[in-house]
């Protein structure tokens, strides 16, 4: 469906589940049968309907929880959370891949436990190719054994910079993030937003004459109760439109709005309705449930998003500067006729 609202995700999820990940979210992981820990329960949040004109987002499909895994003990010792063919997720190994991701990525597991069932699939996923690759000895033919030293090189390297470019664990300090805040106060500025609610009627940009007809019917129709003393207009939205849920669309941000009616919204009063207005995907007559005005995000707000960026910034600068040192010490030597005459060579057995 077409929708008179667009803007950039409102989340994001870091997980992209491979199709062997989303194989095994419907096959049940059998552990030894030993109690369970209880698992975080999700925040209460009521889902809103799809609808036509709300802004919405792509999202990767829901995490399926693990079926049958209870934890167990492997001959380590450790707590086993999964098990697929002959191998084990202990509760250490997640308990190190957690504390390896950034904060952003170990808020949204807070926020969503069955982001932390997807990772564990997919850690699973990783271990069955890791046995197919070890039963067929793949990894130890010379071409693929010459790419994975690179690939460990490239990984050593770039190990060891994160190392010697993380930031103290104090950094920015209090006052330093002050003076980030405050220089960057109009970069922090929230939009006004409008709550919205809408009774949609769709019609095709192709629709005939007898299915335009029927809409403008169905709309006047529409437009009279709720012109009737006592309309409801969360009941005629249901009744009546595509968009369920009383036709609520939640808080859009101005820019959101799509051009054609954001001067219309512009005009509302506080629980005042439209008239209808007829777009490319059929009739929408909107109801201005509130709206907030525009203001600066305070520091408390903000606080984690502007640390971490301030962190990043400065280890890239560290990082910058370690390699300029290190290349300074060690100035490279390049043979560019040499190089030249290479590339040639390249170029013409590639035609």
């Amino acid at each position: 469906m077409s929708s008179p609202f667009f803007g950039s995700a409102v989340r994001m999820r870091s997980f992209q589940v491979s199709m062997l990940a989303a194989a095994l979210a419907c096959a049940p992981l059998a552990v030894s049968a030993q109690t369970a820990p209880p698992r975080p329960a999700a925040p209460a949040v009521k889902p809103k309907p799809s609808a036509p004109v709300a802004a919405t987002a792509a999202q990767p499909p829901a995490a399926t929880p693990v079926q049958s895994v209870a934890s167990g003990k492997s001959t380590g010792g450790d707590d086993v959370i999964a098990r697929v063919g002959g191998t084990n997720v202990s509760a250490d190994e997640i308990r190190s891949y957690v504390a390896a991701l950034g904060p952003r990525e170990r808020a949204a597991f807070g926020q969503d436990p069955g982001l932390l069932s997807q990772a564990v699939r997919m850690m699973l996923a990783n271990r069955i190719v890791l046995q197919e690759v070890v039963a067929k000895k793949w990894d130890q033919q010379p071409s693929i054994a010459e790419q994975l030293d690179r690939v460990r090189e490239n990984a050593v390297v770039e190990l060891y910079l994160q190392s010697v470019s993380t930031p103290p664990a104090g950094f920015p300090s209090d006052d330093e993030l002050q003076k980030v805040y405050d220089a960057n106060r109009a970069a922090l500025l929230m939009p006004r937003q409008f709550q919205l609610a809408q009774i949609f009627v769709p019609l095709s940009k192709d629709a005939d004459k007898a299915a335009e007809d029927k809409s403008r019917k169905t709309v006047e129709d529409i437009q009279r109760k709720l012109k009737a003393p006592g309309a409801d207009f969360a009941a005629l939205a249901n009744d009546n439109s595509e968009v369920k849920n009383g036709g609520d669309l939640g808080w859009i941000v101005e820019s959101q709005i799509r051009p054609e009616i954001r001067a219309t919204v512009m005009e509302l009063a506080k629980s005042a309705v439209s008239e209808p207005i007829k777009l490319d995907d059929g009739w929408h007559i909107l109801k201005l449930v509130d709206t907030k005005a525009s203001y600066t995000r305070t520091l408390p707000e903000v606080r984690d998003a502007l640390v971490q960026q301030i962190r990043n910034e400065r280890a890239g600068a560290l990082r910058r500067a370690y390699l300029a040192d290190l290349v300074k010490q060690h100035p490279p030597v390049i043979n560019e006729l040499a190089l030249s005459n290479l590339l040639s060579e390249q170029v013409s057995a590639a035609r």
